[in-house]
């Protein structure tokens, strides 16, 4: 399997690089710093709007997968920006990292009138990131897949994991980024996860 990796150097980003060699994939990493990618893989430096570069690094691969994210709780357009180059790019099967904050189908009460508002509050930006990034795959002509976690945990993979299609897990708020990274990997050939949103928690 060749995948293309968009957010390489993130949390998730780099489970995702460092299984997917595991798995023996063939993997290529675009990042703007390549200092900091600790994990082997074939390595394109390129910004998100150096289209030439991105086609070239997405071209002829089995899949994308977008693990993009802000760090700061400012304006961003990071993860609508990556999918809208990836999409230019010609990708064929993308799968993209959001979150389970931005509904609340599923959640108990607790969740849904407390602790879903102050969330959206605290996030507006990412999360209005994350829906734009949303609503642009989900419109796009290729088989797409949108993987909802919730709140993102370190350590090493449980293999624990539980998933619902028309909402959130129910009592479960967090997830390792490991889990999540490898949940992606599992989905590239899921025919079953193509053109849906798939929420995540750990099980």
């Amino acid at each position: 399997m060749k995948i293309t990796v968009l957010g390489a150097t993130g949390g998730v980003g780099t489970e995702v690089v460092k299984q997917a060699g595991e798995r023996g994939w063939q993997v290529t990493a675009v990042v703007r710093d390549p200092a900091r990618l600790h994990v082997p893989a074939d390595v394109v430096v390129a910004g998100l709007h150096e289209q030439d570069k991105l086609t070239a690094a997405i071209e002829g691969r089995d899949a994308v997968i977008s693990a993009l994210g802000s760090r700061e709780r400012k304006p961003t357009t990071v993860c609508v920006d990556g999918a809208r180059a990836a999409i230019a790019a010609g990708a064929k099967r993308l799968l993209v990292v959001s979150a389970s904050g931005l509904d609340a189908d599923g959640d108990g009460v607790f969740t849904r009138a407390l602790v879903k508002p102050l969330l959206n509050a605290v996030l507006k930006h990412g999360y209005a990131d994350m829906r734009a990034i949303e609503a642009l795959v989900m419109a796009a002509d290729l088989d797409w897949t949108v993987v909802r976690p919730p709140m993102l945990l370190n350590g090493s993979r449980t293999g624990a994991v539980k998933n619902r299609l028309d909402g959130n897990v129910r009592g479960s708020y967090t997830i390792r980024r490991a889990d999540v990274a490898a949940y992606l990997l599992d989905a590239v050939a899921d025919p079953t996860l193509i053109r849906t949103k798939v929420s995540i928690a750990h099980g």
